[in-house]
């Protein structure tokens, strides 16, 4: 008898229940990302690519792991979305290349103040001013979120930094397997600015959208943005390093 869970080509009609019943997730997916993607990837570009992902998951999922299919899913789902991006073209070479001139200059002032440097002082080594050093941030914003929804691919799960921040409730085993990378994350979490924890606590853990960050921080939203974009530039830059 197939699980209701199954996965595999002997359990199709296992498989579009999954995909019925999770349907609403899609939607919910989707709408929580779209302050993480570009303008002009439409809402319709990011449901069709989710759904895509939702297949996916209903076809990959493998019950005797002790994850919740709704949990899978929804990785499978944020991964088709960036995906999707990633074949528009949307990562620039030029764009590419100024978030790892941000990175590497970020690496450098750690290494010879021996602490993260403010942001003032990453503009002055970069010979931009302040405005112009923000400016930048906000053009790699997004760039920020997809790069490290790519860092971990190489998992079996597709486990990612995003997820570590976003976790729900993981099984003892895969609280066991990720403990020295979710702890790492921890602690550089602590290393981020004030400001940057708190948009990383309000946006991740609480859910607020940039807009009511913003007010809740008194910021504009182009700034709860810059703040965002250099949180995860620093994160990427530290916790892609070889460990």
């Amino acid at each position: 008898m197939s699980s209701p869970y199954g996965y595999g080509p002997s359990s199709g009609q296992d498989k579009n229940e999954l995909v019925k019943s999770h349907m609403p997730l899609v939607h919910l997916v989707v709408d929580r990302m779209r302050a993480q993607v570009p303008g002009f990837v439409t809402k319709d570009d990011m449901t069709s690519a989710a759904m895509m992902g939702l297949m996916d998951a209903a076809t990959r999922f493998d019950p005797s792991r002790g994850i919740m299919f709704k949990t899978f899913a929804e990785r499978r789902i944020r991964g088709a979305i960036y995906d999707e991006i990633r074949k528009m073209d949307w990562f620039s070479r030029s764009l590419r290349e100024k978030q790892g001139r941000i990175g590497k200059t970020i690496t450098q002032m750690e290494h010879r103040l021996g602490r993260t440097p403010e942001e003032e002082e990453v503009a002055a080594a970069m010979e931009m001013t302040l405005d112009e050093y923000r400016h930048m941030l906000g053009q790699v914003c997004h760039l920020g979120c997809v790069s490290l929804n790519e860092t971990l691919d190489d998992r079996d799960d597709g486990r990612n930094f995003l997820d570590l921040l976003t976790d729900d409730s993981p099984s003892v085993q895969q609280r066991i397997e990720e403990s020295e990378l979710a702890s790492e994350l921890a602690g550089q979490l602590e290393k981020l600015s004030e400001k940057e924890r708190l948009v990383i606590s309000l946006y991740y853990y609480e859910e607020l959208t940039q807009k009511e960050i913003a007010e809740v921080l008194d910021l504009t939203e182009g700034r709860i943005s810059q703040l965002h974009s250099q949180a995860l530039v620093k994160l990427k830059v530290k916790l892609s390093r070889p460990r």
